[in-house]
């Protein structure tokens, strides 16, 4: 199963200048207890992003189209069928945590959708693509309160696509 998980504000902003625009350590935990133990697919620029490469105690995948990429205890792939192709043989849930690229293109390929939605607005270059929210149906949400740690509210919610079959 491919599963999206990913933060935005409340106009799908998701990163500005290769960084996440916000700090909520509230939501890195729940990212980090939701991908533990699972293989995360991410993009080049994602992947560069991370402050601690490979994230710990997850298969890191990247998705990127320089063939002369490498990186250290992460898995490679240079194009969508063959990503594909090595999900398919797993078996259970694989996370994909951006970017916006690697979101758009794996669009028709996801069952579930992992999303923190942050109850502002905040300066942002990337977006994540539109979503046809008809597709989906919600299977929980909860709302976090902003705190001491937290400064700003935010909702966690995770969807499950209506229609079992992908479209390609």
């Amino acid at each position: 199963m491919i599963s999206y998980l990913w933060a935005q504000d409340l106009h799908g902003v998701i990163g500005k200048d290769n960084r996440i625009p916000w700090r909520l350590p509230g939501e890195l935990q729940y990212f980090k207890e939701t991908t533990m133990g699972h293989p995360i697919v991410m993009g080049r620029k994602t992947y560069d992003s991370l402050p601690k490469k490979p994230l710990p105690g997850r298969q890191n995948i990247i998705l990127t189209r320089d063939q002369d990429f490498k990186a250290e205890d992460c898995l490679v792939f240079h194009s969508k069928e063959t990503l594909l192709a090595w999900i398919e043989n797993q078996g259970g849930e694989v996370f994909v945590i951006g970017g916006a690229e690697i979101f758009r293109l794996l669009m028709d390929e996801v069952d579930r959708l992992y999303v923190t939605k942050i109850q502002e607005a905040f300066k942002g270059d990337v977006y994540f693509p539109d979503i046809d929210w008809s597709q989906w149906k919600l299977l929980s949400s909860k709302r976090k309160r902003k705190d001491e740690k937290n400064p700003h509210d935010y909702d966690i919610q995770v969807y499950e696509r209506n229609e079992k079959q992908r479209i390609h």
